[in-house]
């Protein structure tokens, strides 16, 4: 159900428009509680990064399967270069997105709405209707795969938008496939393991816009969660992600030309028994440059469920997940605050 600009909790105003308007400070609404807070202390931890030129080499393929192994065990995260996707589509995408958040308000408004069912949609902090703390963020979220379905939807203006985003999200669709068989294999499991699941499940694509902020350390663009899905692509122009490691310290990933972050999600937890686990992380913002993040969150299809691969419980690894799906994701978030709710943590059996 689609909105107009008055809501719930008063007139809908984007991050953007308050720096257009020439903001100097954080709005209370923005400020974070001291404990929420980034406090600019993080750890100097050397990041994963994974070589994906060698993926199809029948000898050097292993090594490939041994990194991302470690790198899911360890972090629940790691970066992909030589992974196929053009450093041009690449930056079309970014260009696209960075054109649509640029424009008036008046032009997005039709997209607004809080129902997070809807296939497209435009908004600001996660939820504004709901939020009870606000975050520096406006968003485009819409669904993609395949894209055939979905793309008659997505914004019309700019008029680049739909050719420059369609040509990333088809390859990186693409690249996640290829992934999913790289990360099965790391677990012991065949390649084709849900194989056609895969390729015919959910792609949505958070499209993000972090403005410059006035006031950084009093807010968060997002705040600490995991990701509900297999796994997440990250393109971002900017650096400001950041991953909390098993240290339970931040860890800032760095911006490297033409790589891609791929973070595991909660049900990539599930399907694991929990072997991996869903990294949680967490969007900063920064005073000078405004910060787009395009990120391609994969899952199973709307009523699918993912339950623990029976490979991968035994006596040494008891069942500890229930089964989960993408519309039970949709129901938590339409109920709970994920600042003080987890999804992850409905899923777990207790033993």
């Amino acid at each position: 159900m689609r909105e107009s600009s008055a809501s719930a909790n008063g007139s809908f105003t984007s991050a953007m428009t308050l720096i257009e308007e020439g903001l100097t400070y954080v709005p209370k609404r923005y400020v974070l509680p001291p404990s929420l807070r980034p406090d600019g202390t993080l750890c100097n931890t050397c990041l994963p990064i994974v070589d994906l030129s060698n993926r199809q080499h029948p000898l050097l393929r292993s090594q490939i399967i041994q990194d991302v192994h470690l790198a899911c065990k360890k972090f629940g995260f790691f970066q992909v270069v030589n992974h196929g996707i053009p450093l041009s589509v690449m930056d079309n995408a970014i260009h696209a997105a960075s054109e649509f958040f640029d424009l008036p308000t008046q032009d997005k408004r039709h997209l607004l709405t809080s129902n997070v069912c809807d296939p497209v949609r435009y908004g600001t902090s996660l939820n504004h209707v709901k939020d009870k703390v606000h975050f520096w963020r406006d968003f485009l979220k819409h669904y993609a795969n395949p894209t055939s379905t979905w793309i008659d939807l997505w914004p019309s203006n700019p008029k680049c938008y739909k050719k420059k985003m369609v040509n990333y999200t088809m390859a990186a669709q693409k690249l996640q496939e290829g992934l999913m068989e790289v990360i099965f294999e790391s677990l012991g499991l065949n390649t084709n393991y849900l194989h056609e699941d895969i390729a015919e499940g959910s792609q949505v694509m958070a499209v993000n816009c972090y403005p410059a902020c006035p006031e950084p350390d009093l807010t968060l663009g997002l705040p600490p969660h995991t990701d509900y899905g297999m796994i997440s692509i990250i393109l971002q122009n900017h650096q400001g992600l950041q991953i909390m490691g098993q240290d339970e310290k931040w860890h800032s990933v760095p911006l490297i030309e033409g790589a891609l972050t791929v973070l595991l999600g909660d049900h990539m937890e599930v399907l694991t028994n929990g072997i991996y686990k869903s990294v949680v992380h967490r969007a900063t913002v920064n005073s000078e440059k405004k910060r787009i993040s395009i990120v391609s969150l994969h899952s199973l299809t709307l009523g699918k469920k993912v339950r623990p691969a029976s490979a991968l419980v035994n006596e040494q690894n008891i069942l500890s997940y229930k089964e989960g799906g993408f519309s039970d994701f949709l129901d938590f978030i339409s109920g709970e605050d994920i600042v003080e709710a987890k999804y992850i943590d409905t899923l777990k059996i207790n033993t």
